[in-house]
């Protein structure tokens, strides 16, 4: 069969990876066509669009880019019709994929969504265009399937985590402080997020406390859409190292990190190791976002335990001396590191199993109906 994905960023080419490598061992004759990314591309078929070119975040941005935005809606729906595939699996990404669906639906082709978009954080309307666009819709979090269910929608499927997967299959190297000069120091890794609205405006914050810990060795997980000279004009003469690709073996070497809220929140914890989440955005983008958004926390740890696990400081909340407060919370006192050690383990028992990408794929592969 024919299959047609769309991903747009770093975390829906790193599940869409793990999603096509589970159908192609169901469909040996699996044709992929997508919009993602190197994750996406090592596993075979072709890519039309790579994600680091759709890098938009927030309202100013999208808005500066509405041209552009709207170009590659166009050239998703030509190329689709002209590729007609089987199925159209849209991979999070919800601003874009919810626009594509329609257009999907009316051709005839069964559509797929894994990862549901956000719809009980916010926009809840966007229920009714899912009832009549998605013939299937994979959760990632088991509270979702009821949330559908309270609106009508009963295609929604809870598969549990895909993260579980990767981090399960993760191979520690055992030489990784060796090959990076990495000494005993205890590390607080800083994952400042992919894209550069985040990284600019996180990634300095996260830095100023650096000197101040010099009993720590602090390192940058590098998104690898950016060069290291992008870097660098942030670390100037900070005690920091750069490390590309290589996250999850930064995260099981460190003892604490700064996380830029997104997936990595989650990765972080899964890994066990105590956090401080940031997150700050424009002015503007934020005044719209406090009235937009129905949920009282804004990263994954916290969303899915439905109480403060991690600290989050967002906007004005985050600056160094805060940054710093919370940091020393986690560096050194063992009590607050032991209570959330523990709420990782529970939150281990509510993800539930692991095969995430390997049931949906199965669902995927047999007729929707």
């Amino acid at each position: 069969m024919k299959y047609y994905l769309i991903a747009g960023e770093a975390s829906g080419d790193l599940h869409g990876a793990g999603l096509m490598r589970e159908i192609k061992k169901i469909d040996t004759l699996a044709e992929f066509r997508f919009w993602g990314g190197d994750l996406m591309e090592a596993e075979g078929g072709t890519q039309v669009n790579h994600y680091k070119e759709r890098s938009y975040m927030g309202f100013i941005e999208i808005m500066s880019h509405l041209p552009q935005v709207f170009t590659n809606i166009s050239k998703c729906k030509k190329d689709i019709a002209q590729f007609a595939p089987d199925k159209v699996i849209f991979i999070d990404y919800a601003g874009f994929n919810m626009r594509i669906a329609p257009f999907v639906k009316a051709l005839g082709i069964e559509t797929h969504f894994f990862i549901s978009p956000k719809i009980w954080a916010w926009n809840v309307k966007r229920v009714e265009k899912i009832k009549k666009h998605i013939d299937r819709m994979y959760t990632i979090f088991p509270f979702e399937v009821d949330f559908y269910l309270k609106y009508g929608y009963d295609k929604a499927v809870y598969v549990g985590n895909p993260l579980k997967d990767h981090i399960n299959a993760f191979k520690i190297n055992p030489d990784f402080k060796t090959q990076h000069d990495l000494d005993d120091r205890p590390i607080v890794s800083i994952l400042a997020g992919s894209r550069n609205q985040e990284i600019d405006r996180m990634l300095p914050i996260m830095l100023s406390v650096c000197n101040y810990y010099p009993e720590y060795q602090f390192v940058i997980a590098a998104a690898p859409s950016y060069h290291s000279e992008y870097y660098k004009k942030f670390i100037n003469d900070e005690p920091v190292k750069l490390i590309y690709n290589q996250t999850y073996d930064l995260l099981a070497v460190s003892h604490a990190a700064m996380v830029t809220s997104g997936t990595a929140t989650l990765e972080t914890a899964l890994f066990g190791v105590p956090q401080v989440v940031c997150y700050k955005t424009s002015s503007i983008n934020y005044y719209f976002a406090k009235r937009l958004i129905k949920v009282k926390f804004i990263s994954l740890v916290n969303l899915i335990m439905d109480r403060e696990v991690v600290k989050e400081l967002i906007q004005d909340d985050l600056n160094y001396l805060i940054l710093r407060a919370e940091l020393d919370k986690i560096l050194h006192g063992s009590k607050n590191r032991k209570i959330l050690l523990d709420d990782y383990n529970h939150l281990q028992n509510v993800l539930g199993s692991k095969g995430a990408s390997k049931k949906t794929a199965q669902y995927i592969c047999k007729p929707i109906n």
